[in-house]
């Protein structure tokens, strides 16, 4: 059953070394995501899921201790699920190899994750990954939520995803007139625990705005289906063009 959900924007620039002088602009995000996880912790969870968007050869789950990376955007930063490693010097990281689980790569949206969760110290339960496609069906993301909510008596789940990317002309998507309301109603959503909003949210629409949560988005709400939990928006705005929000489900 779910008994917590924490909802974190997952751009790599809230990893201040990757956004390196304009770090400060995220501190209030940055702030709002510690608090977030803080629900999680104090949720006293059996297992935690991190859900979030991947592509193609990221999807599928995740062990606890999938390597991640933010090299290729010139950092040398490796993170797992609950650690991080700044290189050593010899291109390991500084860690060692642990089989399969170090053979697949996280992809970012779960790298950010495990960066949040290091840098929260995440000890409160076992945790994995899912990368779920940003194409994938509402239907299959709501039965998705179900089986991973059932899959432990008190389950928490940290749902990484951005909103829209259409908000200003200097977006990544440029300006969408329909940008803005898109937003708004995810956030009404995340902010009050409406299941059935998210639920309903309009998949071709996210995927015209560049809205890579939406997948994660209604995964949450498969999950919170009759777990009665309510919301708290924590943080809401558009840095870059590009929908942040966060928010806290207990």
């Amino acid at each position: 059953m779910l008994v917590a959900a924490a909802v974190c924007p997952c751009p790599p620039l809230l990893v201040p070394e990757v956004a390196a002088g304009a770090a400060p602009e995220l501190d209030a995000a940055r702030a709002a995501c510690t608090d977030a996880i803080g629900v999680l912790a104090a949720s006293r969870p059996d297992r935690l899921v991190v859900v979030g968007p991947a592509e193609q050869e990221g999807r599928g789950p995740h062990l606890q201790g999938t390597r991640g990376s933010f090299r290729g955007f010139g950092v040398d930063l490796d993170v797992r699920l609950g650690e991080v490693s700044v290189d050593d010097g010899d291109g390991t990281g500084g860690m060692s190899g642990m089989g399969a689980a170090a053979e697949r790569r996280l992809p970012v949206s779960l790298a950010v994750a495990g960066w949040l969760l290091g840098r929260t110290e995440w000890s409160a339960a076992p945790l994995e990954g899912l990368g779920v496609g940003e194409p994938l069906a509402p239907e299959r993301c709501i039965q998705v939520g179900g089986e991973i909510a059932a899959c432990a008596d008190r389950v928490a789940l940290l749902v990484m995803g951005d909103a829209s990317a259409c908000r200003t002309l200097k977006a990544p998507g440029y300006l969408d007139e329909r940008a803005a309301g898109f937003d708004a109603d995810v956030a009404r959503a995340l902010g009050a625990a409406d299941v059935a909003a998210l639920k309903a949210l309009d998949a071709e629409l996210a995927q015209e705005l560049k809205a890579a949560g939406r997948a994660p988005w209604q995964v949450l709400a498969g999950a919170a289906d009759g777990a009665g939990l309510s919301g708290e928006l924590l943080f809401d705005d558009a840095p870059y063009g590009v929908g942040y929000l966060v928010a806290a489900w207990s």
